[in-house]
């Protein structure tokens, strides 16, 4: 009988920590590894954000904070839904949490039952399939594909859709597709949930700003589901403070103030210096961060010229976040240098032998037929991995 808990026992590991864990290992071993595998901006946190924490450190911010975060940055925070994506909350719908993985966790554990299902739009961010299970949920993959850009269909979700469906969960911009979905095609997805009122659905917006599209469209906004929307959102990928660990909500209040329950009796608040930066964060001009936005499209364009030189590997245009979800099924059953492929784990772990480039296999994310590719690397170091997969390919 194993000491440990079944919960813990049937918990898969993060595939995308797994794979930087072993590309530190060859790195250890003394090999030259490109790791194009994390999801985390290569850039540095803006200096006025720094400021604002030296300022906070400097006036003596040193205690626990409010179990939903201090009232000036649920201000700001409220300023920030209603400046960019035109919604409307009040204090009591904020919940600050320490990042925003922990605000998906809160919203998991507030609302799902036991047998509970939670559609998941496939590929989908490789945690929310774990959170759901931890939760006592059941995560329905719904299978999309490269030629839909990885969207699902309103046909899609209708089909999914059983008496125990009690949430919908994707990301937009997607982590790992890069997909937008927009505006019509959220309205259109609504007309579904219309018809299903006690369905909730779980907006993750972590990745808003790096967006290539004209605009981002909120599925809150939609009038018939804006009560039972909860958005997720933070600053790690936008504004370069992974480390720092903050995310957000915007929900309804009855939502909130469970997840600020359960969140006051296993973390409380989130990190006083933290929060004060992410104050300056929100409350800036976009225009400060641009600069990021724009690196990030001119290495996705740079990317996508070098991957469509490579004969086998199927590729659409990611409309924002920074990864291109390239189909390599085409690998699959033959031999190279060796080595078969016989999924998309070989042929990750493939690239990581041999090309000496980290990437992420898209089973992690409930697609077994592509990779993820992160470009949050220089230009120089993507050129050169890229070149390196070419080599070790042909």
């Amino acid at each position: 009988m194993s000491v440990l808990s079944e919960r813990v026992l049937n918990m898969s590991t993060s595939a995308t920590l797994a794979m930087a864990a072993k590309a530190r290992e060859l790195r250890n071993e003394g090999k030259n590894i490109i790791g194009l595998s994390l999801g985390e901006p290569d850039f540095n946190t803006p200096d006025f954000i720094k400021e604002a924490a030296i300022q906070a450190i400097n006036d003596d911010y040193n205690s626990y904070t409010p179990v939903d975060g201090y009232a000036d940055l649920k201000e700001a925070i409220i300023n920030k839904f209603k400046r960019d994506n035109n919604l409307s909350y009040t204090a009591s719908q904020i919940v600050v949490s320490t990042g925003a993985k922990q605000s998906l966790a809160n919203v998991a554990m507030v609302l799902l039952n036991d047998g509970d299902e939670v559609i998941l739009p496939a590929p989908f961010w490789v945690s929310y399939s774990d959170i759901v299970k931890l939760a006592e949920g059941v995560p329905v993959q719904v299978a999309t594909s490269i030629e839909t850009d990885f969207k699902m269909t309103p046909e899609q979700l209708e089909a999914a859709i059983t008496p125990k469906t009690k949430m919908i969960w994707f990301s937009s911009p997607c982590n790992p597709s890069g997909s937008v979905y927009s505006e019509a095609e959220l309205k259109a997805l609504a007309v579904v949930l219309e018809k299903h009122p006690n369905i909730y659905v779980v907006s993750d917006e972590i990745y808003e700003h790096i967006n290539f599209t004209s605009e981002h469209f909120s599925i809150a906004r939609i009038p018939s589901l804006y009560d039972r929307t909860i958005t997720v959102n933070g600053v790690s990928k936008a504004f370069a403070m992974t480390g720092w660990r903050i995310g957000y909500i915007g929900a309804p209040e009855k939502i909130a103030r469970a997840c600020n329950k359960i969140q006051g009796q296993i973390t409380s608040g989130a990190n006083c210096i933290a929060q004060r930066a992410t104050i300056a964060a929100l409350e800036a001009s976009k225009d400060k961060i641009q600069y990021m936005i724009d690196e990030f499209l001119k290495r996705r364009d740079i990317v996508l010229e070098l991957l469509g030189e490579i004969e086998g590997f199927n590729i659409n245009v990611p409309e924002g976040a920074f990864y291109v979800f390239p189909d390599i099924s085409s690998f699959f059953g033959k031999t190279l240098r060796g080595k078969t492929i016989n999924n998309a784990t070989d042929f990750s772990l493939y690239l990581l032998d041999e090309a000496l480039v980290a990437t992420v296999t898209g089973d992690a994310f409930g697609n077994p037929n592509c990779i993820r590719i992160s470009y949050a690397a220089s230009e120089a170091a993507l050129r050169k991995a890229i070149q390196q997969i070419k080599e070790a390919l042909h």
